[in-house]
């Protein structure tokens, strides 16, 4: 990895508000699966299934999202009891439309970087052959 890329953000944060933004334009309802066993996640346990959360983050559902590049914030409600929810935006597992299905799904990693695609292998040089 070169120095340049080392110091690159990770590109969920982006895409997580970019597929949020399509679902809005879309007029259905914005599911977040997170990992809650991720550092930094702040989310009540008892509604976890195998130790992942689905959060409704729609407008009608939550007030104060904010997908922030290294955490996203967003008061819940869980059976009448506001809660507020704070997340790694790398303990994000997928976006996705709660209608259609339709989303993005993203690599359970623990780093603070995602990391970044790997090098095509180097090949020879190509060569002509003289055919006869």
């Amino acid at each position: 990895m070169t120095q340049k890329e080392a110091q690159l953000t990770s590109v969920r944060p982006y895409l997580i508000r970019a597929v949020l933004e399509w679902i809005a334009d879309n007029d259905h309802t914005p599911y977040m699966v997170v990992d809650c066993s991720a550092p930094g996640v702040n989310v009540p346990g008892e509604y976890a299934t195998d130790g992942k959360l689905v959060l409704n983050v729609s407008p009608s559902a939550t007030r104060n999202l904010n997908v922030g590049n290294a955490e996203i914030h967003v008061d819940c409600r869980f059976r009448g009891r506001p809660i507020h929810v704070g997340v790694p935006t790398r303990s994000v597992i997928a976006v996705y439309s709660r209608e259609s299905g339709i989303g993005m799904t993203f690599d359970n990693d623990s780093s603070d970087k995602d990391d970044p695609p790997p090098s095509p292998p180097k090949s020879k040089a190509p060569t002509l052959k003289l055919v006869k």
